[in-house]
């Protein structure tokens, strides 16, 4: 473990000791050793400080993920600048906002999203930078005109890198733990954008104390498939593999299956990072219709002891789907199916749960592969503590606090929601309710501001019920909310699913429309029989396209929960 709590530390370290291993790459191309890693660091480091990048400067960064994503990250970060991650996914009205709101003076964007900057006055910025090339975009290059720019960008490149070479070794910059090291701007469920403000030691201390629970050593390899922009890849998928001296792999294109399947058989990670929505997918889509295919097995299925044996034999398969050398998978950023995860305990699949927040660097409390708890996100990390805040004496439930070296600087420009968040004596309130048991196991209830009160006072967590609206193989994703003092849900059904297994493709509108309220209304008795008396819902809504979500898929509440008035999006009973 590094002394010293510095991304530049952790970089040192890395690329002199691991200089012939893999670093970075995308699947099917030449690779980055840590030593040319090294090499691409430096130069861009210099390039920047040409540019007029100096110690606590802001500079963004708005790409897909892929190795320069990361050569960029530490080369602002030995400067002693700071990062600033920009989801893709945001609106380029947004992307706006945070470019000024950051005061970011170089933008490193690439080709892919190069059209949610084209409208910007480049001549306010010191440089913007086209991450896939390296290379300095001109002034009035348009997405039009960027595959010309490439083309002319090459001779640039190379008279960079002259000039950089001359200075290079003559730089120096004293980077301290406390310094901001990133601001991330948040993409959450309530629909404002924070800009949380990490330090080196808030970044560093949580990868180093996180690595035991994967025990990434050299050896390993990850495939990326979640955001680098956000901080549950940056910090366990990124800066813990560079740290241990793994390699990471990255996608050209978005993770479907065809992309994704034989990038796994190629590149045989032993480790991956996702969210529940794709191990979901894969159960609902892969798994449960193998075991339901013939009535023997739909039967057998039933009984305890046989079930156990099926999601064993189901179990390797899909460890063989993964490339067949996965010894870690990690979920996290949101609640985990009770179903799904009981089938992952009987198939004996390597899987691990993980709870924290970008006010946290992220990972507040996770678990190897082999100490899970059922619907429990695993043990605090050590170091890091949590105690649980105005508990409701009935369910034990209260609201998450946490304290550690791990924490938050404070929102960027924003002291009001900083003294908010974090208490005098360092307590950040997480705005998650949960419960610690007897074990010290930490479980999530769900957000605080999501919570519902009763008729009779319960507090009503709409997380549980949509878990087991969940649970119907017709449903993709469901939202519960209150409407006019009732429980009401939203629910994307499997369209796919319905059309090959009940829906006649000879039916009109009308009558496929009269077998889908068929069966919401089926679904609405089955919920309602697993459901506490007070968590009963009364109506069920058809949500025809998918829900919008964070880049950790959860869905954006805000969105929906208020838009009740769009009945050309639902059906209702």
């Amino acid at each position: 473990m590094n002394s010293e709590l510095t991304l530049s530390a952790i970089f040192q370290h890395s690329t002199l000791r691991y200089a012939t291993r893999t670093a970075l790459a995308f699947v099917d191309e030449q690779p980055f050793t840590y030593a040319d890693v090294r090499r691409e660091v430096e130069h861009l480091s210099h390039f920047l400080k040409l540019q007029g990048v100096s110690h606590g400067d802001r500079v963004a960064i708005i790409s897909e993920n892929c190795p320069h994503w990361g050569i960029a990250y530490f080369a602002i970060t030995l400067l002693g600048a700071i990062v600033v991650p920009i989801l893709p996914d945001f609106h380029t009205s947004e992307v706006h906002h945070i470019l000024r709101h950051s005061e970011s003076k170089v933008i490193f964007v690439s080709e892919r999203y190069f059209q949610k900057v084209e409208e910007l006055d480049f001549a306010k910025y010191n440089a913007v930078i086209l991450l896939d090339s390296l290379s300095v975009v001109k002034p009035q290059t348009t997405k039009a005109s960027l595959r010309q720019f490439l083309v002319e960008g090459s001779k640039e490149i190379q008279k960079i890198r002259s000039m950089v070479l001359e200075l290079t070794g003559k730089i120096k910059t004293e980077i301290h733990e406390d310094d901001i090291a990133s601001i991330i701007y948040t993409s959450g469920t309530t629909g404002h954008s924070k800009g949380v403000m990490l330090t080196h030691k808030n970044i560093v201390w949580d990868a180093q104390i996180a690595a035991a629970l994967p025990n990434i050593i050299p050896e390993d390899r990850l495939l990326s498939v979640l955001p680098l922009a956000h901080m549950y890849e940056c910090t366990i998928g990124f800066i813990i593999p560079f740290m241990c001296g793994a390699s990471v792999y990255y996608l050209k294109k978005p993770p479907t299956p065809t992309v994704l399947l034989p990038a796994l058989d190629k590149v045989r990670p032993t480790a991956m990072l996702t969210v529940p929505l794709v191990i979901e997918k894969v159960y609902k889509t892969q798994i449960i219709p193998e075991i339901r295919k013939h009535k023997i097995t739909r039967m057998l299925y039933l009984l305890p002891a046989i079930r156990k044996k099926i999601n064993r034999i189901a179990g390797v398969k899909l460890k063989q789907s993964f490339g067949g050398s996965l010894r870690f998978f990690g979920i996290g950023g949101s609640a985990l199916s009770p179903a799904i995860e009981q089938f992952l305990i009987e198939a004996e699949f390597p899987y691990a749960i993980g709870y924290g927040l970008t006010e946290t660097s992220p990972l507040i409390a996770g678990t190897d592969a082999y100490k899970t708890k059922f619907q429990s996100t695993g043990l605090p990390l050590s170091g890091v503590e949590v105690r649980i805040e105005n508990v409701d004496s009935k369910t034990g439930i209260g609201e998450i606090v946490v304290k550690g070296p791990n924490v938050m600087k404070g929102y960027h420009h924003d002291p009001e929601r900083t003294a908010e968040a974090l208490s005098d004596d360092g307590w950040f309130h997480t705005g998650d309710s949960g419960y610690l048991d007897d074990d010290g196991y930490l479980y999530i209830a769900g957000r605080i501001k999501n919570v519902i009160v009763g008729a009779n006072g319960e507090n009503i967590y709409p997380e549980a019920i949509e878990s087991v609206l969940n649970r119907s193989d017709y449903v993709v994703e469901s939202l519960v909310y209150e409407e006019n003092s009732q429980l009401v849900a939203k629910v994307h059904l499997d369209y796919e699913k319905l059309e090959s297994e009940i829906i006649s493709p000879n039916l009109n509108d009308s009558q496929m429309a009269q077998h889908i309220e068929s069966m919401l209304a089926s679904l609405l008795g089955e919920v309602n029989q697993q459901v506490s008396s007070f968590s009963r819902i009364a109506r069920i809504y058809e949500q025809r396209e998918p829900f919008e979500k964070t880049p950790t898929q959860k869905i954006k509440r805000y969105l929906y929960v208020n838009s009740l008035s769009n009945s050309k999006n639902r059906r209702n009973l």
